[in-house]
């Protein structure tokens, strides 16, 4: 008895330090990423009822750093394997970028508790899954890559694939309405090699595990209702019938401010605004806020007055947080290409 009570509390002391372990960046970001500046006065054209917190265009960030990590590991394994992924990347891209936009914050009035608490949940959730998948993918995964040899796999190419659309997918959609279950069913019965055998094996109980916590997810979410799909802003020196053509868009008004109009947001609002600005239009307001931020990719490490960057994985290119006022925002997306830079999200609010 007194030797299972010694394991039963080592084993606790170990759980204990975990989750310490977990926790340690949330304690890191509320104690070294205080909010720097102060919060700047901007009188809206847009009604309450439109306006969104400014300092979200900032905070949706992280969300999307883990769909870019997704992305960067669906390249990373599309040639070469699990194992060759900087998991450890991953996760640290995570909290140092986090860190670096609640600095950036104090203009934008701060992070708000609500934001705050979801950024830190889903932080902590990506780096023990990521942890998880390192400490499996670097021992016996890497294992059953050399039982494999230097040729891929069926199931290989297979959750590659997967692993891009996922990517994909995560874009404009959440991501516990991915079909996990499809996923596992796909690698079963692919051939009778270890890998395949250990590639179904594994990435089917991940995979099965998944869509136990996506039903959760979609569970709670259709208690307290998803984020609004739409948003609101003001432009100027839109095209005479380009609006008109635009099935997403809807005018709602005509002020002496400029045209008011409803987008929807994610990826698509990113794709809309970069064609607008191609034909000369201009931002005045977006959802009741004067600033937003957006990623560009470039080749060089660092770029001028970028909030922080990273390089990607996979890619060999680098990701910069760009903040802008929303008035300059169309003129800073026609002047990328000429400095080399490439677009690649708008973050909304």
């Amino acid at each position: 008895m007194r030797r299972l009570l010694r394991w039963l509390g080592r084993g606790l002391l170990v759980l204990l330090v975990l989750v310490l372990l977990l926790l340690a960046p949330v304690g890191y970001n509320e104690l070294a990423c205080r909010p720097q500046g102060e919060a700047a006065a901007y009188a809206s054209i847009l009604p309450e009822v439109d306006h969104r917190p400014e300092s979200r265009t900032l905070m949706t960030y992280p969300e999307w750093h883990i769909v870019h990590a997704y992305d960067d590991y669906a390249r990373v394994i599309r040639d070469g394997d699990p194992h060759d992924y900087g998991f450890l990347r991953g996760i640290g891209g995570f909290w140092s970028s986090l860190c670096a936009l609640s600095k950036a914050s104090g203009p934008h009035g701060g992070v708000d508790g609500g934001t705050k608490q979801m950024v830190y949940v889903i932080g902590t959730s990506f780096t023990a899954e990521l942890l998880l998948k390192a400490a499996y993918e670097e021992t016996l995964g890497r294992i059953a890559t050399w039982v494999r040899g230097p040729e891929h796999a069926a199931t290989d190419a297979i959750s590659a694939r997967q692993a891009a659309d996922y990517a994909a997918f995560l874009r404009q959609t959440p991501w516990y309405r991915w079909d996990f279950q499809r996923d596992a069913g796909e690698l079963q019965g692919k051939s009778d090699t270890f890998r395949d055998w250990e590639r179904a094996t594994a990435l089917g109980l991940e995979y099965r595990a998944k869509a136990s916590y996506a039903k959760v997810i979609e569970g709670a979410v259709a208690n307290v209702g998803p984020d609004a799909l739409r948003l609101k802003m003001v432009a100027t020196g839109v095209p005479e019938g380009f609006l008109a053509a635009q099935t997403e868009i809807t005018v709602t008004e005509t002020r002496p401010e400029g045209t008011v109009i409803e987008t929807p947001h994610y990826a698509a609002l990113t794709a809309l605004l970069a064609e607008m600005a191609s034909t000369g239009a201009n931002f005045v307001e977006i959802a009741g806020n004067d600033d937003i931020m957006f990623t560009a990719i470039s080749d060089r490490p660092t770029e001028p007055d970028a909030l922080t960057g990273m390089a990607r994985q996979g890619y060999g290119d680098y990701r910069h947080l760009m903040q802008v006022k929303v008035a300059d925002l169309a003129q800073s997306l026609r002047e990328l290409p000429g400095k080399g830079l490439r677009l690649e999200h708008i973050h909304d609010y």
